[in-house]
Parts: structure tokens; sequence; C-alpha cells
């Protein structure tokens, strides 16, 4: 196609030269002249076989070469691309299943707190029953020796105000006898009653 076309300007160059056979310009590139003409052609001729004999083919490989490394880039890029998208992928049900875990570990931790509280109260519920009992009962303990002592008083003072009025001392059974009616006539039940 360009040689047809370098063909089919080399008669219109022809007729550019004058009747006389001057040129009309001194420029030899506005009007070239037929040898002129003829050996460019061959040396673009040359120049082009050389060109697709040695120079295209080695461009065309290079480009070849240029094309698959294109390719297995975009291949590595695309794969490199889709094992991120799994590991992310990966990485959310991890995160999900995480949260799912924290979730469960803090409904336990709840659910241990208000055992543990449930216990302590029941705890404290017993021990302060317990220490009610034990209060109670020393309680009952410190009124039985307080009645006791005051039998011993009320004993030691029927017997000083018996003698004070008798003027005489008595024997052990005496005393033993006068005390157990003094006592008989008191009524130590209502001291001990209250609590």
């Amino acid at each position: 196609m360009l040689l047809t076309g370098i063909i089919t300007a080399l008669p219109l160059a022809a007729t550019t030269t004058t009747s006389g056979g001057e040129e009309e310009s001194s420029n030899f590139l506005v009007s070239p002249d037929v040898g002129l003409m003829i050996w460019t052609v061959l040396a673009f001729l040359v120049a082009l076989f050389i060109l697709r004999k040695y120079a295209f083919p080695q461009i065309s490989a290079a480009l070849e070469k240029r094309q698959h490394l294109i390719e297995e880039s975009i291949d590595s890029a695309q794969r490199t691309k889709d094992e991120a998208d799994e590991i992310l992928a990966e990485y959310r049900e991890r995160l999900k299943e995480a949260r799912a875990q924290a979730e469960e570990i803090v409904l336990r931790a709840r659910k241990n707190g208000e055992a543990a509280e449930r216990q302590s109260l029941e705890q404290a519920k017993e021990s302060r029953e317990d220490l009610l009992e034990q209060t109670r009962r020393d309680i009952e303990a410190e009124t039985r020796r307080a009645i006791q002592e005051i039998r011993k008083e009320v004993a030691d003072l029927t017997v000083a105000a018996t003698e004070r009025v008798t003027k005489k001392t008595l024997n052990e059974d005496d005393q033993r006898r006068l005390v157990e009616e003094a006592l008989s006539e008191l009524d130590f039940s209502a001291l001990g009653e209250r609590r």
C-alpha cells in the first residue's frame, strides 16, 4: 500500500519540471529530482526490509513478552485480591465468633455474679441467724447467772436479817431452811421469761 502510493507519486513529481528543463525553485525538497526520488524509495524499501526482517520480530517479541508480563501481573493481582477477600471474610467470621464468645463470657460472668450475690446474701442471713441465736443463748445464760447471783444475794440478806432479828447465829440447816422459804416466796420466773 505504501509502495503503491510512492509509485503513484513518482510521475507527478516528474511533471513538476518546466518546459525548458529548469527547475522552478532552487530547493530540491520542494521540487525533487526523479533520480533522487528513486534512490530515496530504494533506501526506504531496503530499510523497511531490514526492519521487517530483524527489528520487527524482536519488537513484536518484546511486545508479546510485555503483554504476557502484564497479563501475569493482572492474574497475580486478581489472585491476591481473591486471597485478601477470603482472609477478610475469615477475619470477619472470627470477629463475629469472638464477639459471640465475649457476649457469652459477659453473660456467664453476670450469672456467676448474681449467683455469688445470692449465695453471699444467704450466707449473711445464716450468719445473722447464727449470731442472733448465739446472742439469745448468751442472754439466757447471763440471765440465769444473774438470777443465781440474786438468789445468793437474797439468801445472804435473809440470813443476815434473820440473825439481826433473832440476835443469834443460825446453824447451817436453819440457814438453808430460811433461804428456801424466802426463795419460794419470791417469783423469779418473771425475770427468766424476759428476753
